[in-house]
C-alpha cells in the first residue's frame, strides 16, 4: 500500500476538516479579494492560490498541535506515575 493511501486512511478526519476549512477558505478569500480589487479575475486567482497555500499550513499545523498535546499527556501521567 503506498504511503499516501495510509496517511490518508489514517488521517482521514483531520482531511475532512481540512478539506471543509480549505472550502470556506476559498469562499471567503474570493469576497474580500472581490471587494478590494473589484475584479472577479484577480478575486478568483488570488482565492484560489492563497487559501491552498494557506491549506497545506493548516494541515501542518493541526498535526504539530496534535503531538504536543499527546506529548504532554504523556509526561503529565509519567509525571503522576513518578509521585506514586
Amino acid at each position: 500500500m503506498s504511503v499516501m493511501i495510509r496517511l490518508l486512511r489514517r488521517e482521514r478526519w483531520m482531511f475532512a476538516k481540512t478539506a471543509t476549512y480549505a472550502l470556506m477558505h476559498i469562499v471567503v478569500a474570493a469576497a474580500v479579494a472581490y471587494a478590494i480589487t473589484g475584479s472577479w479575475a484577480a478575486a478568483i486567482a488570488i482565492s484560489l492560490v492563497e487559501p491552498l497555500v494557506q491549506t497545506v499550513a493548516y494541515f501542518f499545523h493541526e498535526r504539530a498541535w496534535s503531538r504536543f498535546l499527546l506529548e504532554r499527556h504523556i509526561r503529565a501521567k509519567a509525571a503522576v506515575a513518578a509521585m506514586r
